[in-house]
């Protein structure tokens, strides 16, 4: 790779643009002879002529029209770069949250860690509820952004979708088959909650009876109840626990929920720089891994 850096490739903008030294020199308040320098010093490097020189101006050669296009696209990619970084150097403010339990448990520890660490000015309030409630209560104006479980199908305008989640039951560890009518003892969170919906609608549709035995708005609290016999869950493919069991295919297919974000309209540059943050991260997890 070339050792080129941008102050080189940005005299040579300007050179080319101009088609003068000394109209270049004036502008970047810098001597001819160091311009001329950095032009030779850039056409060494590439092996190439950049310029015609006559005693009147300056012109391009072929392989200067060539390099103008990347060399530009590199002095771009670095203001931006630049910019990006001062940008956030500069975010500062409140930040409010609303966000389900399990995803705040599992997911966004990390997130946010990572996010304090970028941008220490601004400070994180969050807080856990069901969908329904944080949708509620985002209205009310109580958080500035919300992360939320959804059906696919059917996203509440606004929301932006993040990712699809796969979710598939689980049982004890010496879970079993399924029969046709059988009541089924359930493990989920109250309602009104997407996960719930799709158990309930899954057996009830398969012709099974649902009864939901334990109603936790926690994750951890449903796996504890789930591992101690009291009845059946489902759960993201991607945080399935390997001590419990991944029912057989006689248990009816649970469809997929979605994950999705929704912002106010007007956002202080922290909510923003937050909200990209929290999507990047989001969309660019696995869909699901292979249960143990």
């Amino acid at each position: 790779m070339l050792p080129l850096d941008v102050p080189l490739l940005e005299t040579f903008l300007d050179l080319a643009e101009t088609g003068s030294f000394t109209r270049t020199a004036a502008r970047v308040h810098r001597s001819q002879s160091a311009i001329s320098a950095q032009v030779r010093r850039l056409e060494t490097m590439l092996g190439v002529t950049l310029f015609e020189r006559t005693t009147r101006q300056v012109v391009l050669t072929a392989a200067g029209e060539r390099l103008v296009p990347h060399a530009q696209a590199v002095v771009d990619a670095a203001a931006a770069l630049a910019a990006r970084f001062r940008e956030e150097e500069d975010v500062a403010g409140d930040v409010r949250l609303g966000c389900p339990e399990d995803i705040a448990s599992a997911d966004l520890p990390a997130i946010l860690a990572d996010f304090a660490a970028a941008h220490p000015r601004v400070r994180l309030h969050v807080r856990c509820d069901l969908t329904l409630h944080l949708t509620q209560q985002f209205e009310e104006g109580a958080f500035d952004l919300i992360l939320i479980k959804q059906d696919p199908e059917r996203i509440m305008a606004g929301a932006r979708l993040l990712r699809r989640e796969a979710l598939c039951w689980v049982g004890p560890p010496r879970a079993q088959a399924i029969t046709h009518g059988q009541t089924v003892p359930l493990v989920l969170a109250p309602a009104p909650c997407v996960y719930r919906a799709r158990a309930l609608e899954a057996l009830a549709q398969a012709g099974h009876i649902p009864d939901v035995v334990y109603a936790s708005p926690s994750e951890t609290g449903q796996i504890a109840a789930v591992r101690a016999g009291l009845g059946w869950s489902i759960l993201p493919e991607r945080r399935l626990p390997p001590d419990l069991a991944v029912v057989d295919a006689s248990w009816p297919a649970v469809p997929e929920a979605a994950i999705c974000l929704l912002t106010s309209a007007r956002m202080t540059g922290a909510v923003e720089a937050f909200a990209r943050h929290v999507e990047g991260r989001l969309t660019a997890m696995p869909e699901a891994r292979t249960p143990s």
